[in-house]
């Protein structure tokens, strides 16, 4: 019998990752999702589309306990992973509320249900480099002393803590991976990189003309959200439940990120990106590198795309994305033309 597992925040980027992997080791998927999601699949459900024929999905959520209660009581999972989350810091500041509500009170939800019900299933907690913020050493591992610098951070430490006691008040197997920076083509279009990569390709395509962005000095260690689902997976194939930092161990800044975006496409950055102190954070978190040699040593684990892999796939795949849409228009501008000739 196939392992069946849960994932919340199925129709995230990391969910839709981890979905194509485990579907791929011949686990049984299910997700949940919001019911406006349900009603509305074809807005809602763009990263799971391609698979959404061969997982099940269930309407629920975090905001309510009875909500994930229900979907737990009526079916048997050997897996969970929990990465639904508000996970934009900059929105994290502008409605710190919601933020807590979702990521902590969801986090403790999942735990209590599992606890209640299911004891006996392995849950992974999605934690994030955010949780370090004002960094007390670098590189960051997994003893190094959170000091969250957003709402969101403070949520993701809030929701480490909460994993941790449950696992050694009540002996379950659940546990943390501490994720730096991971992104794809399937990234928001909120997040830095993917406001990049998307105004790189409308900019190469003749659909815009500049790019707005905060302080460029900010360095990140970025890796691939689908290198990233590999670890969590084997986080939980592990014999004894542990944390664990998982990175590239290489740290670029918004600066380098933007000149090899815009290179790709034949630009010049300096040619197009515009500072605009709007998207400054009221407090910045400047450097976060992640020492991952743990995960290397237990895990067996380690990235397969570099910075320059991750960078290229985005862009293109941003242009390729928006070609057809820029032949649509100049062929309706042609035929109106025409029209009116």
């Amino acid at each position: 019998m196939a392992p069946r597992v849960l994932i919340t925040g199925i129709t995230g980027q990391d969910g839709s990752y981890l979905a194509d992997y485990l579907l791929s080791l011949g686990y049984e998927v299910h997700g949940i999702a919001r019911r406006v999601a349900l009603e509305d699949p074809e807005r809602h459900f763009t990263r799971i589309l391609h698979l959404v024929d061969r997982i099940q999905i269930h309407s629920g959520s975090l905001e309510s306990y009875p909500s994930i209660f229900s979907i737990i009581s009526r079916n048997q999972f050997d897996e969970c992973y929990h990465l639904a989350a508000q996970s934009f810091v900059a929105e994290s500041f502008q409605d710190g509320f919601s933020t807590m509500n979702i990521n902590i009170n969801g986090t403790h939800y999942v735990l209590a249900a599992l606890k209640e019900l299911q004891p006996e299933c392995r849950m992974y907690f999605a934690g994030s480099s955010e949780m370090f913020g004002k960094v007390h050493e670098t590189p960051q591992r997994e003893t190094t002393p959170f000091h969250p610098r957003s709402p969101y951070g403070i949520s993701k430490v809030a929701g480490f803590e909460l994993t941790r006691n449950y696992r050694e008040a009540f002996g379950m197997f659940c546990l943390s991976g501490i994720l730096f920076n991971h992104e794809g083509p399937r990234r928001g279009f909120e997040f830095v990189t993917r406001k990049i990569t998307s105004t790189v390709a409308r900019i190469k395509l003749g659909l815009a003309n500049e790019l707005r962005l905060g302080n460029l000095e900010a360095k990140r260690d970025w890796g691939h959200a689908a290198d990233y689902v590999r670890a969590m997976h084997l986080m939980l194939q592990q014999p004894e439940p542990d944390d664990y930092v998982i990175a590239t161990g290489e740290t670029h800044s918004v600066r380098e990120f933007c000149e090899s975006a815009f290179a790709i496409a034949g630009l010049d950055y300096r040619d197009h990106v515009k500072i605009d102190k709007f998207f400054y954070r009221p407090a910045e978190t400047d450097l976060l590198v992640g020492d991952a040699s743990k995960a290397r040593r237990v895990l067996g684990w380690q990235p397969t795309y570099s910075f320059s892999d991750l960078v290229t796939e985005m862009v293109q795949s941003d242009i390729a994305a928006l070609e057809p849409n820029r032949r649509n228009e100049k062929s309706e501008r042609l035929s109106a033309g025409g029209n009116n000739g």
